[in-house]
């Protein structure tokens, strides 16, 4: 009884999240059509300013990083704190009764799902995102590969130094599993900072981008699951490292929306963009049309007058 408990646990914390993210999008109701963005042509002098413009941004994005990562340390260092003195007394009935009520074939499935917060696995999809994403952007294609990359080195020396700061061991079957759970943390920051940077060139709507920050945070909640599943986290570790991977998250977005500015309905600038072009072709075409009747006048005009 208290196992199938325990195995339906995980879809309907799934189907909760999804449920509350309907909920939330279908509450905001139909989005105004913002104001399109015209795109301007690229000039051997634009592309110049443009390279220098990168530039700062790039030296702007990673110094303002810096100062978020130093702040989010502070905070998970008082989250730390409040762990390794009060964690015990939740974190060990919850392993006793975990490891009693297990299910074989619901186990070697929790096994495979939570491969997708691996370091690996984690590094690979934000090297393939970055590869695609700075050919698919159509400005500013320095982004996803910096902000990713950053992403990268940030989370994980930013992580070897909590687990030094904190010399807190797992649980029996995993001791190597210390504060903050890597795994919940590299779901939030790698896979939502990926839907962030597609959101903000595909899309830019809002109702997307609750639907996009409900599927990361169901991510968030199997991976979180399946590691308290099968005991290689502490419960509070685990629940730790959502919270450590949400601001190390909201550090990026806040960052990218401060240098870069908000995300734009790119379907909106694509129309634009696409009207724009046929009416100057239809004009160009019209021009052409009208040069050959200009020269018939001109090579025909009036009779001349022929000498005797």
């Amino acid at each position: 009884m208290f196992k199938a408990l325990v195995v339906l646990l995980w879809p309907a914390g799934i189907i909760a999240i999804l449920a509350v993210t309907a909920l939330l999008v279908r509450s905001r109701g139909r989005e105004p059509v913002p104001a399109t963005r015209q795109r301007h042509e690229t000039t051997g002098n634009s592309v110049a300013v443009e390279l220098r413009t990168a530039r700062s941004s790039v030296i702007g994005m990673l110094l303002i990083l810096v100062v978020g990562t130093v702040a989010v340390y502070a905070v998970t260092c008082l989250l730390g704190t409040l762990v390794v003195h009060a964690g015990p007394t939740i974190d060990k009935p919850i392993y006793n009764w975990m490891i009693h009520h297990r299910v074989h074939f619901w186990k070697a499935v929790m096994e495979r799902l939570t491969k997708v917060g691996n370091t690996w696995t984690t590094w690979g999809a934000c090297g393939a995102a970055a590869v695609c994403l700075a050919a698919f952007y159509r400005k500013d294609k320095w982004l996803p590969p910096v902000a990713l990359g950053a992403a990268i080195v940030i989370d994980h020396f930013l992580t070897l130094a909590l687990r030094h700061t904190f010399h807190r061991l797992g649980p029996p079957d995993s001791p190597l599993g210390t504060f903050p759970s890597g795994g919940c943390d590299r779901i939030l920051v790698f896979y939502g900072l990926i839907a962030y940077l597609i959101w903000r060139e595909v899309s830019g709507r809002k109702s997307t981008a609750i639907w996009s920050a409900g599927v990361v945070a169901a991510l968030g909640f199997s991976e979180a699951y399946s590691r308290v599943y099968l005991t290689l986290h502490w419960f509070t570790d685990a629940v730790s490292g959502l919270v450590y991977g949400t601001l190390i998250l909201a550090v990026f977005i806040a960052t990218i929306r401060l240098v870069i500015g908000p995300g734009h309905r790119s379907g909106a600038v694509g129309v634009a963009s696409v009207t724009v072009a046929s009416a100057s072709a239809a004009a160009e075409l019209s021009d052409l049309a009208d040069e050959p009747s200009h020269m018939a006048e001109e090579t025909t005009g009036p009779p001349t007058a022929t000498l005797p």
